[in-house]
């Protein structure tokens, strides 16, 4: 979708144009950008008015710090894991783990890597612990006394944030790895126990020319996805 003036700062631009990058250039960002971005965002929803949603966000020695920690971690295997939370349902079936399978292998086909090459789709996999060469990481949680509406509370804030991040011309890729290395990231991030981490969130300016932030995504029909009724034929 070409983008003018008027229509880069259209919600319909900005959901269009967002998606996962991975890939991103090294230019820093302004930090006069994201506040203008968080400051909007917090008009985000929220049950209540409760605004569960906390961030801390980082760039530099700090950001640098945390992917020490975690590659750390990483280094002792599975003995390493840390989960948060299950990023997935166990019994995960179709339609949901047919689109979980494609967008997998959509991705590693723009990469030009083979199914059956299982060390390069696991190196592929490790560069989400760099953010995939972000300079701006920012890693969303909430006090642990919060429930599943509040988690909805926070998808809408991380939402808003990435079609503003759209409309400032930058990128993101939405990261819920990190919370497989929970208790070192917030550690690392000095939050308490109290604290659960929900996601990461990589910040920067994409990289327009790598393949594996150009191959389409799919998103299913919207007779799919919504029940009509009431409405006549």
């Amino acid at each position: 979708m070409p983008a003018t003036d008027t229509l880069a700062r259209s919600v319909t631009y900005a959901l269009h144009a967002r998606r996962s990058v991975r890939a991103f250039t090294g230019r820093a960002v302004d930090p006069a950008l994201l506040k203008e971005v968080f400051a909007a965002a917090q008009r985000a929803p929220s049950g209540g008015n409760l605004q569960p949603w906390q961030a801390v966000v980082l760039t530099g020695a700090p950001w640098q710090a945390v992917k020490d920690a975690v590659a750390a971690r990483i280094a002792m295997g599975r003995a390493g894991y840390q989960p948060e939370y299950d990023i997935y349902p166990k019994a995960l079936t179709d339609p949901w783990e047919a689109r979980r399978f494609g967008v997998g292998e959509a991705l590693y086909a723009s990469l030009g890597i083979a199914r059956e090459d299982k060390r390069g789709r696991l190196a592929q996999f490790m560069h989400n612990y760099t953010g995939f060469g972000a300079p701006v990481m920012l890693f969303l949680h909430c006090s642990r006394i919060m429930g599943p509406p509040q988690w909805a509370d926070m998808g809408m804030w991380l939402q808003s944030v990435m079609l503003l991040l759209v409309e400032k011309g930058l990128a993101s890729c939405p990261q819920e790895c990190w919370a497989m290395y929970g208790e070192t990231v917030r550690a690392a991030l000095a939050i308490g126990d109290d604290q659960i981490l929900f996601t990461g969130l990589a910040i920067g300016y994409a990289d327009e020319e790598a393949a594996v932030n150009r191959w389409p995504v799919p998103r299913a029909g919207v007779d799919e996805a919504i029940d009509w009724r009431g409405f006549g034929e």
